[in-house]
C-alpha cells in the first residue's frame, strides 16, 4: 500500500483523535489538533504526537535555550517564540518565525543517530542584508538561502562526527543536507530534498 500525504495526515488525525477522546469515532479532533499551532501551521510530523524537545546553543551569542516546542498535538507558539529569539541572526538582531518542520527534522537526526536533539547553532536565521554579505564572500553561501526565510539552520552535535551528522540526515531524504568538512557543520533546510558538500 502506497501511503500519500493526503491518507499519512489522515492516519494521524485518527490516531490524535483516540488518543485524545479514547475510542472516538471520526477524525475532526485529530484534524483539529493538528491544525492547532503557531499561525494556524499542522504539525509537519502528524506520526509522532508525543511531546517534543529540543536544546539549542547558540555559538555566536552563548546563549542557551532548551525547550518543549510540540505539546497536545500542537506546537507551542511560545515556545516557538523564544527559539526565533535563539536564533535571530547575531550580525543584526534580526529575527523571523523558525518553520517548525526545521525543528522536527533536527529532531528525527538526533533519534537517527540514537543521541538527545542537543544542537550547537553555526547560523539560523539570516536577514538578506548579511546573507547578500555573506555570499560576496564566499561561493558557499548561496544567494536565496533558505537562511532568509527561517527554513535553514547549520549545526553540529557535541560528540557527533559531522560526517555522520549529515549521513543520518540523507537516509530521512527530507530536505537539503549540506555537509562542510572544513568548518565542520552541516547545514540542514526543509527545502527539496538534494545534497551538497562545502
Amino acid at each position: 500500500m502506497t501511503w500519500s500525504r493526503r491518507r499519512v495526515l489522515k492516519a494521524g488525525g485518527v490516531l490524535a483523535g483516540v488518543s485524545a477522546a479514547g475510542l472516538l469515532a471520526g477524525t475532526a479532533p485529530g484534524r483539529a489538533a493538528a491544525a492547532q499551532g503557531a499561525a494556524g501551521r499542522r504539525d509537519s510530523d502528524p506520526g509522532i504526537v508525543a511531546p517534543r524537545r529540543i536544546a539549542l546553543l547558540n555559538l555566536h551569542t552563548d546563549e542557551r535555550l532548551d525547550i518543549e516546542y510540540f505539546r497536545d498535538g500542537a506546537y507551542v507558539p511560545k515556545a516557538l517564540a523564544a527559539i526565533e529569539v535563539e536564533l535571530r541572526d547575531f550580525r543584526t538582531g534580526e529575527r523571523h518565525a523558525i518553520d517548525p518542520s526545521l525543528l522536527d527534522y533536527l529532531l528525527q537526526v538526533a533519534r537517527n543517530l540514537g543521541v538527545d536533539p542537543a544542537f550547537k547553532v553555526i547560523s539560523g536565521y539570516r536577514s538578506p542584508q548579511t546573507n547578500a554579505h555573506l555570499h560576496e564572500q564566499s561561493t558557499g553561501v548561496a544567494q536565496h538561502s533558505l537562511h532568509i526565510e527561517g527554513r535553514a539552520i547549520d549545526v553540529r552535535i557535541a560528540g557527533v562526527d559531522c560526517a555522520d551528522l549529515a549521513a543520518r540526515a540523507l537516509d530521512l531524504k527530507r530536505g537539503g543536507v549540506g555537509y562542510y568538512r572544513k568548518s565542520d557543520f552541516v547545514h540542514l533546510d526543509t527545502g527539496a530534498f538534494r545534497t551538497w558538500r562545502g
